[in-house]
């Protein structure tokens, strides 16, 4: 690219909601998504992150295994020196991958996600998901490691500790996990040093989990939503048969119609005013900027928010198949629920 676009209408940044964390840091209320599913080449997930911090983004949703961090750091660059943002304003987040939690590995990943982004610090770094169980590229909902197996927590503490030491090294200004069940958190905040920042989980109106939910407000960690949206354009290998999609409940469609706004809209609406942070993504400009306006004007009523509150399927779309091991008798093993038939 030559040169960074600014938008010719964006939305003022500074009137996008922020929570404040443990550490005192201030997180804007709505993250850009970077996960390009298997749809969205580097340069084209690039281009979109120029899109939104040209139109308000301050907060981008990045990891390793997105294979897109060294194109977003471009972008980043580009960014500061035009000087259409200051380094200060950005909230950059990143997460490591399962094949890197060893030791040793988990510090060699966070700092090669820095040199890829072109940054001297991140402001979050997260545990991407809390198993070393890794799948290859592209694989469908049957592939198993030979290397898999269910939750260690004394692996974890190994990751998790050197979390800790990014901390304390500035490399990272807060650190947290994601994908994580309430079994799995009370473990962690026993044996931790430093207690996560925040916690990113699937979370949409027909997944609101209610209990880790107010398990992590009640812990001062802040949730993040992955899967604002229900996730449509998710990869093949997480569809299964009874997916239900948030943004075709009538009750979502009746609040879309009475505010004259795309049902997407109401979801991430709802998602702010819960208190939770969604990481939404878009390729198209005007939803790029719809959703981030969507969250500074216009909220939803308390009887609106009550609504959605009442539709919760607990209908998990990132179900997590390719992480499950030999002898694993069903996805639920990873979230420690029983095993449906």
């Amino acid at each position: 690219m030559s040169g960074f676009k600014l938008s010719s209408q964006p939305v003022d940044h500074t009137q996008v909601p922020k929570a404040v964390l443990r550490s005192g840091d201030s997180i804007p209320m709505i993250g850009f998504g970077t996960f390009g599913s298997d749809h969205a080449q580097p340069k084209d997930v690039a281009e979109a992150v120029e899109r939104a911090i040209s139109v308000g983004y301050r907060h981008l949703d990045c990891a390793s295994v997105y294979q897109n961090e060294s194109s977003i750091g471009d972008i980043l660059t580009e960014a500061c020196s035009s000087g259409a943002v200051t380094r200060e304003e950005l909230w950059i987040t990143s997460k490591v991958w399962n094949d890197m939690h060893g030791p040793g590995q988990v510090i060699a990943s966070c700092e090669r996600s820095l040199r890829d982004l072109q940054l001297d610090y991140l402001d979050l770094y997260l545990v991407h998901w809390p198993f070393r169980n890794y799948h290859p590229p592209g694989c469908d909902k049957s592939s198993r490691s030979p290397d898999a197996g269910p939750y260690q927590h004394e692996q974890y503490m190994e990751t998790w500790q050197q979390l800790e030491q990014l901390k304390q090294r500035g490399l990272v200004r807060n650190i947290g996990t994601s994908n994580m069940t309430i079994k799995k958190m009370k473990l962690l905040l026993r044996d931790a040093s430093h207690a996560p920042d925040c916690c990113e989980l699937e979370l949409h109106p027909h997944i609101q989990q209610p209990e880790l939910f107010s398990y992590l407000q009640e812990h001062r960690i802040q949730p993040i939503g992955f899967s604002p949206l229900g996730s449509p354009n998710r990869p093949e290998r997480d569809r299964d048969p009874g997916d239900t999609n948030p943004m075709e409940d009538p009750v979502i469609l009746d609040i879309a119609a009475a505010h004259s706004i795309h049902p997407a809209l109401v979801c991430l609406k709802w998602a702010v005013q819960r208190g939770q942070i969604p990481i939404p993504f878009s390729l198209n400009p005007r939803n790029i900027s719809s959703n981030l306006q969507a969250v500074t004007e216009d909220p939803l009523s308390q009887e609106e928010l009550d609504r959605i509150s009442g539709i919760d399927r607990n209908c998990r779309l990132i179900k997590g198949h390719v992480f499950l091991w030999e002898g694993a008798e069903g996805w639920q093993e990873l979230w420690d629920e029983p095993v449906k038939d």
